[in-house]
């Protein structure tokens, strides 16, 4: 179980700023702090990827090929160098990264992006 935080934040104080002035920029509202969201894994372009605030974007891809009647499977690890500073819930949820345009970190994905997950993990409740 993990205490609510923002990276970046060096007290509870700021990280409640942040967190508003982020969903701000996101364009959506921030949640109670009941409904606050730690990670979320949810499926992009064939891979299952994991948001947790404060980590670098991470995924994987399962691929299988029939080959000579045998079926052989491999998985691929994906990163990004962008890392999560803030995940909001809703429909769909919205992912902030330290990507363009709030730093200069290059990413393949849009800042902030959408996503539905299939899992859902929450800070614990104060």
């Amino acid at each position: 179980m993990v205490a609510f935080f923002l990276p970046r934040a060096s007290d509870d104080e700021q990280a409640e700023r942040l967190y508003e002035a982020l969903a701000e920029f996101a364009g959506c509202e921030p949640a109670p702090p009941p409904r606050r969201v730690r990670s979320i894994a949810f499926d992009q372009d064939g891979a299952r990827w994991v948001a947790e605030v404060g980590e670098e974007l991470r995924g994987q891809r399962t691929t299988r090929q029939l080959r000579r009647g045998e079926l052989l499977e491999r998985t691929e690890t994906l990163t990004s160098a962008a890392r999560v500073l803030a995940v909001y819930p809703g429909t769909p949820f919205v992912v902030v990264t330290d990507a363009a345009p709030i730093t200069g970190t290059p990413s393949e994905w849009a800042n902030p992006f959408t996503a539905t997950p299939g899992d859902v993990v929450l800070f614990d409740a104060p």
